[in-house]
């Protein structure tokens, strides 16, 4: 089947969202969007799970999606977090996406309340309904605790204005099942399954490691859309055990925000109930990164 929408194909990377003495550090967030453009990085998504957006005041949300817009300033196409466990949340949040002008939401199943099928499909079809915008389904149950069943995905690929699914159950076969059902867009998101999931048809990934290499996650996907595969599987290789690292050895974001401070880009602040690594995982992300290529900072380090 061909694909229903190709806006978000390709590689997409969750921002992590700079925070300094318990605030949004502005002018951090300004200058790590005007790094990832430099880099080449085509498509930003602010305000998601990587970004802390459970812990985002309302204000803080809405100022967190309007400045990568305005910084982005079309540099780069915006895909905004916009999820919530309310429905009528992720709508208000939907419509103040729309009007700052991003160009797509990214909405995750809603959380801790559990929903049955017909209630997630009740609800991100409340939100389609709601906002013009491009709606990207997120699956992700091991944090949400509800599982956007490939039957119901099916159902909500009748909505025109949803367009893709981050698929991020690890599950290689739901998101066969997702692509033999439905012409979705389907998106890797799990940065060690990227290649995976674009040799079953998925069309991309939003990444967490890209907000440490987005290059070389970017220089991924080109390749295999190429279909250089021998160079896709190289690039798969070198990336697998910084992508495993941060996956595996603390909560998202907690490992790439602590990377991001070793190699000197940001403080690797984090907000309550997230809390600073100890000292063992700093010096197994360091050696992680030193293998990777990436220069430790003596004071990230120490930090």
């Amino acid at each position: 089947m061909a694909s229903k929408g190709q806006l978000f194909a390709g590689c997409t990377v969750a921002l992590v969202t700079p925070l300094r003495d318990g605030d949004v550090d502005q002018g951090a967030l300004r200058r790590m969007v005007d790094w990832q453009i430099d880099q080449g990085t085509t498509i930003l998504s602010p305000a998601g799970t990587t970004g802390e957006a459970p812990t985002l005041s309302r204000l803080e949300h809405e100022r967190v999606i309007a400045a990568v817009v305005e910084q982005a300033a079309g540099r780069a196409r915006v895909l905004a977090g916009t999820g919530s466990c309310s429905t009528a949340e992720a709508v208000r949040l939907t419509r103040f996406a729309a009007e700052a002008g991003a160009d797509g939401a990214l909405v995750v199943a809603p959380y801790y309340n559990r929903p049955t099928q017909d209630g997630l499909y009740a609800h991100f079809a409340r939100i389609a309904a709601a906002s013009p915008l491009p709606l990207v389904l997120y699956n992700v149950p091991a944090r949400t605790g509800c599982h956007l069943e490939p039957q119901t995905v099916e159902r909500l690929a009748h909505v025109e204005n949803i367009v893709a699914i981050k698929e991020a159950s690890g599950s290689v076969d739901q998101a066969s099942e997702i692509l033999c059902r439905t012409e979705l867009t389907v998106l890797s998101g799990n940065d060690t399954l990227t290649l995976p999931m674009l040799a079953i048809g998925a069309e991309g990934v939003i990444s967490v490691v890209a907000n440490l290499v987005p290059k070389e996650m970017i220089a991924l996907v080109e390749a295999f859309r190429r279909e250089d595969y021998s160079k896709a599987r190289r690039l798969h290789a070198h990336l697998f055990p910084l992508s495993q690292a941060l996956m595996n050895l603390a909560p998202n974001p907690i490992a790439v925000k602590t990377a991001l401070a070793l190699i000197g880009q940001g403080n690797g602040e984090l907000r309550l109930p997230l809390t600073p690594p100890d000292l063992r995982l700093r010096e197994v992300l360091s050696v992680i990164l030193s293998r990777h290529g990436l220069r430790v900072h003596e004071s990230g380090a120490g930090a």
